[in-house]
């Protein structure tokens, strides 16, 4: 009986684990080009956070994103334009960011040094 019990209790473990999703640092361009657009470009993809007229809607933790403008900052489109920054997500894998964990606005001085990272735009 008890080793049922243990082996119930190890795939309900196995079973959490799998469906769990691990949060990703992701650093590199924040851009926000027009309303309800924002996507951030770090080394390794272009991550869309949303878009206008995606029916997926918002992110959860859109909030934690700050008015990116009050910083350090490059405005491109009238109150709109792109910042440096990194951010806890997590991903569906391929190119889009399901939910924000945390949000940090870094000096676009730090973005403008990473070899890896391509110039917004």
């Amino acid at each position: 009986m008890r080793y049922r019990i243990a082996a119930a209790v190890m795939i309900a473990a196995l079973v959490v684990a799998a469906n769990a999703q691990a949060a990703e640092t992701r650093c590199g361009w924040i851009e926000n080009p027009t309303p309800a657009n924002w996507w951030l470009e770090d080394a390794e993809n272009t991550w869309t956070i949303m878009t206008q007229g995606d029916d997926a809607g918002e992110v959860e933790g859109m909030e934690l994103i700050s008015d990116i403008s009050e910083h350090d900052y490059v405005r491109t489109n009238g109150n709109y334009g792109y910042a440096c920054a990194c951010m806890s997500v997590e991903t569906d894998g391929k190119d889009r960011i399901t939910r924000i964990l945390s949000f940090r606005q870094l000096k676009l001085a730090k973005c403008r040094a990473d070899k890896a990272l391509k110039f917004p735009g």
